[in-house]
């Protein structure tokens, strides 16, 4: 709260202002007729909103007023969004507007989206429901106004791309009151008269107001019941309307629209004129093959006396060859004869100087069985007396015991025994359990 005795400064005071008003108003919506209107070298806009009463200042900054899609001037009705401020240098109260539409626009988008909502729940823009565009249409239908610039854009693209087509004009207004219902009945009438194959709709650009006769519903459900496939060329790229929704396609432009029509055409034209220069090629290349065929068989071609000279010549000559080889080959056969005769000679075994060798042989192999049959009977004597000598059970027969304790083990040691321990004694024949009475290692161990 500023207190009232204060002395504050014009700035001081114009910066309080301008606080206070951009706090207690928000943006809001402010509807007014443009004048003054003024652009600045830095690219922002000055200009007054006023009605029959009042006035008041406004700045539109650079960065907002480049999105304005429309240009600016005296005496259009408009409705700014704007932040209620004050300009401190001057002390001037002003609104910054944020954003500029149209008079009437914010009611006429409120309608636009309510059709399209209800349009779209209808299933009208499923892409199921659109119609396949014909590749090579020969007569197309244009909806537009005889005067509109965007009808003469589209005969042009039309001319130049498939000069062929014959297009067929149905004219209606495009713009107005009854501008709607005159494009629903051109509409109707060339699905009836059904005498193109494809339909365009277009007209140039402009503002919603200038485009609302193609936002009509009746223009809508005309395009949905129309038999022929429709193209919608209607405003700018950044121009939507609802026909673009509800038409079998969309294109950015009328002369895009022309363009789309004429694909296949143009594909077409191209694809024969490739075609055209594949043919040439191929048959130059077939026509060089057969000269060449026709350059080798022309060398084989030679005088009857002449092929049978070459035929007695190369007959003669095979005659030789064949003696030659007949020779050559009786002369390698026998060769192989003869060796295969000197080697089965060598084979034959010579069995009257083998016998005394296989008889003395057969002595000594006899004489070394013995020998080492002697052999391994010694070393098996020996063998079996370590044997009984090691054997335990001798030692046994000698009077000897073995001595084990409760869990199995050997007793080597009487140091190891407790009085009245059990063992286990093994005899020659037999065995016994016994008590151990004393244990010592000085002495014997008492068992019982």
């Amino acid at each position: 709260m500023l207190d009232p005795a204060a002395v504050v400064s014009i700035s001081e005071l114009n910066r309080l202002a301008r606080q206070s008003l951009e706090r207690e108003f928000p943006l809001l919506w402010v509807a007014g007729e443009i004048s003054n209107l003024t652009r600045a070298a830095s690219g922002h806009v000055y200009f007054s909103l006023k009605d029959e009463t009042a006035q008041a200042r406004c700045v539109m900054f650079r960065s907002r007023a480049q999105s304005i899609p429309w240009r600016l001037e005296n005496g259009q009705q408009v409705e700014a969004r704007a932040l209620v401020s004050l300009y401190e240098p001057r002390g001037d109260f002003q609104l910054n507007i944020e954003a500029l539409r149209r008079a009437g626009q914010g009611r006429l988008f409120e309608a636009f989206a309510r059709l399209k909502a209800r349009l779209e729940t209808e299933g009208l823009f499923a892409s199921a429901r659109k119609r396949p565009l014909p590749r090579f249409p020969r007569r197309i239908g244009i909806i537009s106004s005889p005067r509109a610039a965007a009808l003469h854009d589209v005969l042009v693209a039309l001319k130049r791309r498939a000069p062929h087509l014959t297009a067929i004009l149905y004219p209606t207004l495009v713009q107005g009151e009854s501008a709607a219902e005159e494009i629903a009945k051109a509409i109707v009438m060339a699905g009836q008269r059904n005498e193109c194959d494809l339909l365009l709709i277009v007209r140039g650009g402009g503002s919603i107001e200038d485009l609302w006769a193609f936002n009509e519903e009746v223009v809508a459900r005309a395009i949905v019941a129309s038999p022929l496939p429709i193209i919608s060329g209607v405003g700018h790229e950044t121009d939507t309307t609802i026909t673009d929704y509800v038409s079998d396609l969309r294109a950015a432009t009328p002369t895009a629209a022309a363009e789309i029509a004429t694909q296949g055409w143009h594909e077409a034209a191209g694809e024969i004129a490739d075609l055209k220069a594949a043919l040439g090629r191929a048959m130059q290349y077939r026509i060089a093959r057969k000269q060449q065929e026709l350059d080798h068989l022309s060398l084989r071609l030679i005088h009857p006396a002449t092929r049978v000279a070459q035929a007695r010549d190369r007959l003669a000559l095979l005659g030789s060859q064949l003696d030659v080889s007949l020779a050559h080959g009786l002369r390698r056969h026998r060769d192989r004869l003869n060796r295969a005769a000197l080697r089965l000679a060598r084979a034959i075994p010579r069995t009257e100087s083998r016998s005394g060798q296989i008889g003395l042989l057969a002595q000594r192999l006899d004489a070394a069985i013995r020998h080492q049959q002697q052999k391994r009977l010694g070393t098996l004597g020996s063998i079996a007396a370590a044997l009984a000598h090691l054997n335990p059970e001798a030692t046994l027969a000698r009077g000897f015991s073995i001595v084990r304790d409760a869990n199995g083990h050997l007793v080597t040691d009487a140091a190891s025994l407790q009085t009245g321990q059990i063992v286990s004694l093994y005899l020659a024949h037999g065995g016994a359990e016994a008590s151990i009475l004393t244990s010592t290692a000085d002495h014997r161990p008492i068992a019982t």
